[in-house]
């Protein structure tokens, strides 16, 4: 039986979770961790993970990046691997969360959904074949309660086409500001907020008299919950320190 231990497990996408993991007979959820001590499923939660005086096999962390750091902290006291499905992390936490999986293994994802990692891998290809001559338009779309922009997911996309353009492209976030036409170098973001939206994400390459756009829709969240339960299983049985993403987890399905 695999025993999780739950970050963030009172926010959104914890309940998410929790309801896929009740359904699991290989797996259970054996502690939560919340600013929110109430306490929703049987499991018993902590504001602290230190409180917790259990053991588990892996912690998913659906809670905020300003958590991420107490996580890794537990996590390294008791080597247990971590799968980070947090967003809005800084350039120094992201610098402690690559330290700390030289010690442990850390799972790090902007996007758990598979369909969103397949994407990457439509976007280098498109990227590497359409090269200089297309502009790169990115267009997120998310629920007025997300804190966060541009989106983890956004970014990663961003990556994946920076990586196979024969150049070295600008992120632009925000235009208004500027009074000269487009460079060419460069790769627009751009940041929608409103309603319930779960996950929208589109990218477009902007050519001469032609316009090619790849998206990706979440109609739920529990493609990524899903994703994050898949990503625990996977972990667990990690023995070795270092950084995993979803790709590890993509390719161990095809093993």
């Amino acid at each position: 039986m695999l025993k999780i231990a739950l970050s963030g497990c009172n926010g959104r996408m914890g309940r998410v979770i929790s309801d896929i993991v009740a359904n699991k007979k290989d797996m259970e959820i054996v502690a939560g961790f919340d600013i929110n001590t109430e306490k929703h499923a049987e499991f018993p939660v902590y504001a602290d993970p230190f409180e917790f005086p259990g053991k588990c096999d892996v912690i998913i962390d659906f809670s905020n990046a300003s958590s991420t750091e107490h996580l890794l902290a537990y996590c390294e006291q008791h080597n247990t691997p971590i799968v980070i499905c947090t967003t809005g992390h800084s350039t120094e936490q992201l610098q402690n969360i690559r330290a700390a999986s030289a010690k442990f293994p850390v799972f790090r994802s902007g996007n758990m959904s598979i369909g969103i990692n397949l994407m990457m891998e439509l976007l280098r290809k498109s990227a590497s074949v359409l090269g200089e001559n297309y502009d790169v338009e990115i267009i997120e779309k998310h629920h007025n309660q997300k804190l966060d922009a541009p989106s983890g997911t956004a970014l990663m996309l961003a990556d994946a086409v920076a990586d196979a353009l024969p150049y070295d492209a600008e992120y632009v976030y925000d235009r208004h500001e500027r009074r000269a036409k487009r460079p060419a170098h460069e790769i627009g973001i751009s940041a929608i907020r409103g309603g319930t939206i779960v996950g929208e994400h589109s990218v477009l390459f902007c050519g001469r008299d032609e316009i090619i756009e790849i998206k990706h829709t979440a109609l739920s969240r529990e493609v990524f919950a899903v994703g994050a339960v898949d990503a625990a299983a996977f972990m667990a049985s990690c023995k070795q320190p270092g950084i995993y993403d979803m790709s590890d987890v993509i390719a161990s399905h095809s093993n």
